[in-house]
């Protein structure tokens, strides 16, 4: 039986992820909530367990809220077909070029990708330059890796696979 490359499978694996959040944040409020309950019970005093209890939920509701929100709009997310930053996805054959950062090409202007009004705090933005020749940013805070991880997928879909089937013989 001949050997089988699933093509699909391998552009759908993952090349570089950021999750935007970690759901353990969650678990920061509950946490401090029993170390201030344990700290109670070995002062000796009445406990509040009310106010320990009430501070908890408020505080887990909070947290699930925010992790939620930057998962969506903070996550990036490469794959051999498509580059998503938050709720924006490219396709990777759209993108022409990953610009260095001392580009005489105006990058920093452009827009930044995603459905943010810029580039998301304690993120660093990376030049592309589109297919069409628009401009835009990209972002994430391991953008080293990023930047080179785009450079490899591009640089496997300019010297992908020859079609042989157009020869001249």
């Amino acid at each position: 039986m001949p050997e089988r490359t699933d093509t699909a499978a391998e552009t759908a694996a993952v090349l570089f992820s950021e999750p935007g959040a970690r759901w353990r944040a969650v678990a920061y409020g509950p946490i401090i909530c029993l170390l201030l309950l344990g700290a109670e019970l070995a002062a000796g005093v009445t406990p509040h367990w009310f106010a320990l209890l009430f501070c908890a939920v408020l505080i887990t509701g909070f947290g699930v809220l925010q992790v939620y929100a930057a998962r969506t709009h903070v996550s990036v997310e490469l794959t051999g077909e498509y580059l998503r930053n938050g709720a924006e996805t490219t396709p990777v054959r759209s993108i022409a070029a990953v610009l260095p950062a001392d580009s005489d090409e105006p990058w920093e202007d452009g827009r930044a990708l995603g459905e943010l009004t810029g580039v998301p705090r304690r993120r660093t933005a990376i030049g592309l330059r589109r297919t069409d020749g628009e401009l835009v940013r990209t972002w994430a805070k391991d953008h080293r890796a990023l930047r080179a991880t785009l450079q490899e997928a591009i640089g496997a879909r300019n010297s992908g696979p020859v079609d042989d089937t157009a020869r001249d013989d």
